[in-house]
């Protein structure tokens, strides 16, 4: 996501903020995410009421509850490891 004025806003906030008070003053912020945009208040809707104790806290439920449009190429990763049984991946060494 990029960082706007938003972020500044919330710097200054006074916290603690419960999800419902945090939504009044930026639930219609526009993020601007790897696919598109998304809103603070769609990226928020499917987490559970919760008090923000401070502007990192209130990024970090922001950043959780966005969609699967803000990450890259869907499902793939070339740094988690083979789980176990797959049919493919490194032939097992003994040492």
């Amino acid at each position: 996501m990029i960082p706007t004025a938003t972020d500044a806003n919330m710097d200054d906030e006074q916290y603690p903020l419960t999800t419902s008070e945090f939504l009044e003053r930026y639930g219609d912020v526009e993020l601007e995410i790897q696919n598109g945009t998304e809103c603070i208040a769609d990226a928020l809707e499917t987490l559970d009421e919760e008090v923000y104790e401070s502007a990192e806290d209130a990024r970090y439920a922001v950043y959780s509850g966005v969609s699967h449009r803000a990450v890259g190429r869907r499902f793939y990763s070339d740094r988690d490891p083979t789980p176990p049984g797959s049919p493919i991946g490194p032939d097992q060494v003994s040492f």
